[in-house]
């Protein structure tokens, strides 16, 4: 009578803990439920909505709203893999991607161990003054470099040009009065012909694209890089110095394998941005001259709002995503980011 009496109060209990734990359950898919349904509501459908209009004939909004589509496979993947404009777009999307990624990478560690070094006074007011960038909405900062970049005689980077002929001239004029015997004129190896026209040619474009892409995310990588310095252990270095190793030595070889993976994780989330820049090439010339700079998303945003091509554009930036997603999940593999995180 008694171990059934026991197993019967045992078995309520495990009853009572089941039900329990099922209502906590309940609980937590009611607290979630509704980031699950933003979730799916603002990104999955989306992509999913991507990926019907990239197998079907739409053409223009009035297509996709009126359900004029039809569905054609993958026709458009087809004649997008087969379009020379896609393979420009996508290697000079790549080539952005990795000298603005290189770029910043020597800018954000060059001012995160300028702003960390210990003879360096004024460091909190330099920090803030690093971040300002990000302060300001990115159409204001995009707009703002295309004027820098502008090509008129009397545009700023034109009048810094004229500003250092100027120097080495009034240089040349200086030595010329010195030496007697001798005419000197400036070489026309140290002048530089203005105005130049900055969003004339593909590549001075280019360098346009980088310079100000690696302006506006700079602060980003130097908040990671300056956090993740200032958690390398002063011992590391106190027993390297012990050794005879020099400054550089330090860096290489303790400061840098510290940091290693924090600036990894910013490389990966900084570049997968870049790849999805829009705003720079389209307010700059809108990826000209002659379509040449043309990023992918750019290229998208033509074939859909220009063109009238929905379905085209729809499986542009469906593979867009592809290779965004392949690149991101190879970075977070290769770079071993996701090893102790359970």
């Amino acid at each position: 009578m008694s171990t059934s009496f026991l197993d019967r109060v045992t078995d309520l209990g495990h009853r009572r803990l089941r039900a329990d734990r099922t209502s906590r359950d309940l609980f937590g898919y009611l607290l979630v439920g509704p980031g699950i349904a933003l979730f799916l509501s603002f990104m999955l459908f989306p992509i999913v909505f991507l990926i019907y209009l990239s197998v079907t004939d739409a053409t223009h909004a009035g297509t996709v709203i009126g359900g004029e589509a039809s569905l054609i496979g993958v026709d458009n993947y087809v004649a997008l893999f087969t379009d020379t404009q896609f393979w420009n777009s996508l290697g000079i999307t790549w080539l952005f991607v990795a000298v603005s990624l290189l770029a910043k990478l020597v800018v954000a560690v060059t001012i995160a161990v300028v702003l960390t070094h210990s003879r360096v006074r004024g460091k909190r007011y330099m920090r803030a003054i690093v971040i300002v960038p990000m302060g300001f909405p990115e159409i204001f900062r995009v707009t703002i470099w295309r004027g820098l970049f502008s090509s008129a005689r009397f545009g700023p980077l034109n009048e810094i040009l004229a500003m250092y002929n100027g120097a080495v001239e009034r240089l040349v004029g200086v030595v010329d009065a010195v030496a007697f015997f001798v005419t000197i004129e400036a070489p026309g190896l140290l002048l530089v012909d203005i105005p130049v026209a900055w969003l004339g040619g593909r590549w001075s474009t280019f360098l346009a694209y980088v310079t100000t892409e690696v302006w506006m995310a700079y602060p980003f990588m130097v908040i990671i890089i300056v956090s993740a310095l200032q958690d390398v252990p002063m011992e590391l270095h106190d027993a390297a110095k012990v050794d005879g190793a020099g400054y550089l030595h330090r860096f290489y070889h303790v400061t840098l394998p510290a940091i290693k993976r924090p600036v990894m994780f910013a490389s990966i989330l900084t570049a997968a941005a870049s790849f999805q820049q829009f705003l720079v090439p389209w307010v700059f010339n809108r990826g000209g001259p002659g379509r040449q700079n043309e990023l992918l998303l750019v290229y998208g945003f033509r074939e859909a709002i220009e063109l009238n091509e929905y379905a085209f554009a729809s499986a542009i930036m469906v593979t867009a995503i592809a290779f965004i997603g392949m690149f991101m999940w190879l970075a977070v593999k290769k770079g071993r980011l996701a090893e102790g995180v359970n």
